[in-house]
């Protein structure tokens, strides 16, 4: 999955200037939680990650990638509207490349941006009441 990482999170690292190949899967390694991470499967097959961090005041949606073959055809929003379905009383935060197509999926469920910077962008959505 560090491999996967490293070829979805590339072209939008390059235009950047920001893609390390070692640091890309370090980084992934270094902060991947099991108990927090989910591997999505699309026909019994390995598709994508996409953890849940809880933390006192947000829930932290990180790692969320699928293959690039299987980008654009509603899975990476059938996995986020799962995610915001999930009962709870704190938001969900994330962050996200800045000109990445991914937040064009954000913005569809609800995030709004929160702060940005050069690189990253910070973005939130209410959690939805049981």
């Amino acid at each position: 999955m560090a491999e996967l990482r490293a070829v979805v999170l590339r072209p939008d690292l390059e235009r950047l200037g920001r893609f390390d190949p070692h640091r890309v899967r370090t980084r992934f390694l270094a902060a991947y939680v099991p108990a927090d991470t989910r591997v999505i499967q699309v026909a019994n097959q390995d598709a994508g990650l996409v953890a849940l961090r809880e933390e006192p005041d947000a829930r932290w949606i990180e790692h969320f990638f699928l293959r690039p073959s299987l980008q654009g055809q509603g899975i990476g929003s059938e996995v986020l509207r799962a995610l915001l379905s999930e009962p709870g009383t704190t938001p969900f935060r994330l962050n996200v490349l800045q000109g990445s197509p991914a937040r064009r999926l954000y913005d569809r469920h609800g995030f709004v941006t929160d702060s940005e910077d050069d690189v990253d962008v910070w973005m939130t959505a209410p959690a939805l009441r049981p």
